[in-house]
């Protein structure tokens, strides 16, 4: 099957510009040291204003097109450019700390409170360093705890929260900067309906509260989108499958060619959902 070929614009007008390219990867692949081919040939970018998902099976090679794509690890062959600037030639703490990641793995000590860990978003530390911190900074927190749905919880210790509140803690640190691009590392993993719910509409809503913003999801399911989502990249044995709008990409046909079963795609209220259609014949 041919590979949806990726738009070259968004179409919000009609004399709209190109968004601006924040990350893009050109021929790229890593293999282990054992000969083992991670991910093979992968061409990708995004750009201002585009969120991205990025679905496979396991052993797909999500996990290290994600690596590749946060600055944590130099691709075997091909070139990789994050906002405006290429592995090999910038600094990759430097490029690292210009990215913000969501994971549901990040430390977080019981005893700090939601806003103090929302404050170390600044400083990418795990532990708060008040004297670096700016009335400006402060005020930022607290709207941003307000905007994850956490409104008059900022003094509360994180012990205190659940897993879903602590996940959107942690979607709220990673703001903190005002980033360009978002990388969320299967955001949802171990919540319950409710606490995936709320977390889905704090990610629904950073599209009206910083439009310019691109987003990347690593995922295993379609009902862990948020009906925001505009792209998807599928992923099978570290190669692409299907690139494009999500539209275009997250089909039955497709679908089933990256997980490997027959799969019904549906889509209501901006939702996606994903059943399985029975056995291969």
């Amino acid at each position: 099957m041919a590979r949806a070929v990726q738009p070259s614009f968004v179409a919000i007008g009609d004399d709209q510009p190109v968004g601006e390219r924040v990350l893009a990867l050109e021929h790229v692949s890593v293999w282990l040291e054992d000969g083992s081919v991670i991910l093979s040939d992968i061409s990708w970018s995004v750009r201002a204003g585009e969120h991205w998902a990025v679905l496979g099976p396991n052993g797909a090679g999500k996990t290290t097109l994600f690596t590749v794509a946060t600055a944590r690890r130099y691709p075997s062959r091909g070139t990789v450019e994050v906002l405006g600037r290429r592995f090999g030639e910038s600094s990759m703490l430097e490029l690292r700390e210009q990215i913000s990641i969501v994971d549901p793995h990040q430390r977080m000590y019981d005893w700090f409170t939601v806003e103090e860990i929302v404050l170390t978003g600044i400083t990418g530390t795990v532990q708060p360093q008040p004297d670096r911190y700016t009335d400006a900074d402060f005020l930022h927190a607290r709207k941003l705890i307000a905007q994850v749905g956490l409104a008059g919880m900022g003094d509360r210790e994180i012990q205190s929260c659940s897993q879903g509140e602590r996940q959107r803690v942690r979607v709220a640190r990673a703001l903190m900067t005002r980033p360009r691009l978002l990388v969320l590392d299967e955001p949802a993993s171990g919540l319950d309906l409710p606490a995936r719910e709320a977390l889905i509409a704090s990610l629904t809503d950073l599209e009206w509260t910083d439009p310019n913003l691109a987003s990347m999801m690593v995922s295993h399911y379609l009902e862990e989108l948020p009906p925001t989502v505009t792209h998807a990249l599928l992923l099978r044995d570290g190669r692409v499958t299907a690139c494009g709008t999500a539209e275009d990409v997250l089909t039955d046909a497709r679908v089933s060619e990256c997980f490997g079963i027959p799969v019904q795609v549906g889509r209501h209220h901006g939702r996606w959902t994903a059943s399985g259609a029975g056995t291969w014949s």
